[in-house]
């Protein structure tokens, strides 16, 4: 298993999300390896990251999207047989059984595994902005699944994304295409709301129309009938 984590000036945030990561993979029966994709950083990112005992990669390209996808690339440099590739991101933190679920899904065949984040710490945003998420939140989950896409909990199995090549060269959004690309194959795709992965509200993002953005938006919209998030 393969986990990447695109990170541009997380030196902060990235601590709690590293040790979180290590200690969901610290007892599974396969080997795993943690890796940092440090993306044009001004800070210490690289080096919290390799302290912590994460693979450290450097890329210069400032989007999270080409950051995610150069750390798959990396990942896939053994070849993908085998191989369960996950993604979360810097401001996250993942529960402790974690890990398991992610093998879980991945013993059972299935490609794609979409996730969901909840937020502990509503601090920087106002009561309207939680109230408002919330809401569209809940109007995604549905009886078997869910509808929300993050790249803060998302995996796939190594052979499938090779068969869908991989992620886009987006700035963003790349993993509601990848998701999108995979149904379109017919591809296994499984969401499931059991084990959702802590994300912060910050208002500082890292991706222009990232989490951060879509936080921002509710401050100046009423909540709309859909649940994506």
């Amino acid at each position: 298993m393969a986990v990447v984590v695109p990170a541009h000036d997380e030196q902060a945030l990235l601590p709690a999300c590293l040790t979180s990561l290590l200690d969901s993979l610290r007892h599974l029966p396969v080997r795993s390896e943690v890796i940092v994709v440090a993306d044009d950083c001004r800070d210490a990112t690289a080096t919290v990251a390799e302290r912590l005992g994460a693979v450290v990669l450097t890329v210069r390209a400032r989007s999270v999207g080409r950051a995610r996808a150069a750390g798959m690339t990396h990942a896939l440099r053994h070849g993908p047989q085998g191989l369960w590739l996950v993604t979360t991101d810097a401001d996250s933190r993942v529960p402790r059984r974690w890990g398991g679920w992610q093998l879980r899904h991945a013993r059972a065949g299935t490609d794609l595994l979409v996730g969901t984040v909840r937020v502990t710490d509503w601090a920087p945003r106002s009561t309207q902005v939680r109230e408002r998420f919330e809401t569209r939140y809940r109007r995604g989950l549905t009886g078997t699944g869910h509808r929300h896409v993050h790249g803060a909990n998302l995996g796939c199995a190594a052979t499938a994304y090779e068969r869908l090549g991989g992620f886009a060269d987006l700035r963003h959004g790349e993993d509601h295409d990848l998701v999108e690309r995979g149904r379109r194959r017919a591809m296994r795709v499984v969401t499931d709301a059991g084990c959702a992965v802590r994300t912060s509200a910050r208002r500082q993002g890292r991706a222009p129309h990232g989490f951060a953005g879509y936080l921002d938006a509710l401050d100046d919209r009423p909540p709309a009938l859909d649940g994506r998030a």
